[in-house]
């Protein structure tokens, strides 16, 4: 689980908890109606509302609303990526074959504009080397599901380097 995912589920149940209490409000309101109430409403209404577009800013990678394209300023998808230290660093004396920090920097990017379930599945197969049906059973889907997703990022990734 990335610090990603424990932030969503902390907001989530903030989030709940002020609904609840909306709602509560709302209930007082219908015997006793108030300015305060009303303020108070709006405030706790206000409060829902930002974490609900904090939460879609983390979950998605992009401003909600935003409905097409990559995002440079991808910041928490890009730190998730970047803390995983999944690509080899630069060792001129190494056996295996490196990349530069240029094409790690140009992969990270790559991997940024797979979708969440491309990169879930290329991750956990090419990194972690789990395979189709290891990755199936982790993240709840079919082998041809995450057959298709793998081979759908290794094109997209093939195409763009």
């Amino acid at each position: 689980m990335t610090w990603v995912d424990k932030l969503l589920r902390e907001y989530g149940a903030g989030k709940s908890q002020l609904v609840a209490y909306r709602r509560r409000l709302e209930e007082r309101k219908q015997v006793a109606a108030s300015d305060e109430l009303d303020q108070e409403i709006e405030t706790v209404s206000g409060m829902v509302s930002d974490l609900s577009y904090g939460m879609e800013y983390m979950r998605t990678g992009r401003r909600p609303g935003a409905v097409r394209g990559y995002d440079s300023a991808d910041a928490y998808r890009y730190a998730e990526l970047q803390d995983m230290d999944l690509l080899p660093a630069l060792d001129l004396h190494a056996p295996e074959p490196v990349i530069s920090d240029e094409q790690k920097l140009k992969l990270v990017r790559e991997l940024l504009k797979l979708s969440k379930r491309e990169r879930e599945c290329f991750l956990l197969h090419a990194v972690q080397g789990k395979s189709w049906a290891e990755v199936a059973t982790e993240l709840n889907l079919s082998k041809n599901s995450v057959q298709k997703y793998i081979e759908r990022a290794r094109t997209k990734v093939r195409q763009a380097i």
